[in-house]
């Protein structure tokens, strides 16, 4: 931008001021923080009052103080060199910097206060599973790469946001104030970058129809509210999984589930076991098994993954459930509250035929993914190091208290 460019954006914005529109203040900033204004051959009068009328229609929010801070000190140093340097104005100036000052150091404390209890110990949530190179460190790095992409802000919105609750007009196409997307909602980001995320190192298809499966593998099942039976393909015929026996079923029957895997995608994915299938090549053995252990509860598939997970339930609990975007894929997840050992049908997955001394006092629990096709949807498509399912420790509920604002203030009187 040249001077005289320089020139004509300024008179432009200084319209938007004037009338009032909702722009103003992101196009203002933006220029501010882009440009060098001095070099713009603006004069210390335009500056002062480009910078004093962008301060006024910013969002009076805590979280703002600190930019505001910056700008009015900026325009304070500008003030001696214009007309308008008067000593009721400098004054009140600097009033406005240490108000605003104090005001966001109440901010910060409020917002960073010293912890009230001394937690000496962090509790250890000790994993299991196959992977552990995958699951504990390449997954949880994939997925906030993965969220952070999906949902990044643009530079022009993070100004935006700097701005509003003032006079608005029915503008929706001017990219300049659009600021409200689901990335600057810290709790909707909180819940999935601070999450602890499983994936699969593959690509995962669910449909009801057979139509085109991935090449790592297949499973078919009869899948239905309260009644669910593992199916094979032979010579055209469905079969029973267990004894081939040919069953009278249509390939296109509405309960039909047909889940398949491709080979894995994840460069950096390692796998020691030897899978279901001798001779298959390395990058399909690890789909193979967890395909193999795959098994269907009525209209729901759990994928199982071998995550198995110690920690102290006397302490905390677990809340699992489908990743927050399952949806996007046309999948609909599980959720359950894991509190303590659960003991099932298979003895020897839950009982340790060796007792270590880390595992006194401790519960466990196998955290499996589950996964079934949103209403209305026939296929779903999760490509590797897609988040399926999520992991959220929570504090064990004898450790919380719910209690009124009024009983705490009556109980401070006593």
């Amino acid at each position: 931008m040249n001077k005289k460019e320089a020139r004509a954006y300024f008179n432009y914005l200084m319209g938007l001021c004037l009338r009032n529109e909702e722009a103003f203040g992101p196009l203002a900033l933006t220029l501010m923080n882009e440009q060098d204004l001095d070099e713009l051959g603006l004069m210390p009068e335009e500056q002062f009052n480009l910078i004093m009328s962008t301060l006024k229609v910013m969002v009076n929010e805590p979280k703002r103080h600190g930019m505001k801070i910056e700008w009015m000190r900026k325009a304070r140093g500008l003030l001696d060199k214009t007309v308008y340097n008067d000593p009721q104005l400098a004054q009140n100036l600097d009033y406005e910097i240490k108000k605003t000052e104090a005001e966001l150091d109440i901010y910060k404390k409020a917002m960073h206060p010293p912890p009230r209890y001394d937690f000496q110990d962090k509790q250890s949530l000790i994993v299991q599973c196959d992977a552990p190179e995958y699951f504990l460190d390449i997954a949880p790095k994939r997925a906030s790469t993965y969220y952070q992409n999906k949902f990044v802000v643009s530079n022009t919105a993070r100004t935006a946001q700097h701005f509003g609750g003032g006079p608005r007009k029915f503008d929706p196409d001017n990219i300049a104030i659009q600021r409200e997307f689901s990335g600057s909602c810290p709790p909707f980001m909180n819940s999935r970058v601070n999450g602890f995320h499983l994936m699969l190192p593959f690509d995962l298809k669910i449909t009801r129809k057979f139509d085109e499966p991935l090449e790592g593998g297949l499973r078919i099942y009869y899948s239905k509210m309260g009644y669910s039976f593992p199916l094979s393909y032979e010579v055209d015929k469905l079969v029973s999984y267990y004894d081939g026996e040919v069953l009278d079923i249509s390939m296109d029957d509405p309960n039909l589930l047909f889940v398949s895997v491709s080979m894995v995608k994840e460069p950096e994915f390692k796998f020691d076991g030897t899978g279901p299938s001798p001779g298959a090549p390395p990058e399909q053995v690890y789909p193979l098994t967890v395909l193999d252990r795959l098994v269907s509860i009525g209209p729901f598939l759990q994928v199982v993954t071998n995550f198995k997970i110690w920690y102290d339930a006397s302490v905390m609990s677990l809340l699992v459930e489908g990743a927050p975007d399952l949806n996007d894929y046309g999948l609909a997840g599980g959720r359950g509250m894991l509190i303590r050992t659960h003991a099932a049908d298979k003895l020897p997955a839950y009982a340790e035929t060796t007792k270590e001394d880390w595992m006194e006092g401790l519960s466990f629990n196998f955290v499996n993914i589950h996964l079934g096709l949103l209403p209305a949807h026939d296929a779903a498509f999760a490509p590797y190091n897609t988040p399926l399912f999520s992991i959220y420790p929570l504090v064990a509920q004898k450790h919380l208290t719910w209690t009124s604002i009024e009983d705490m203030r009556e109980s401070n009187k006593q």
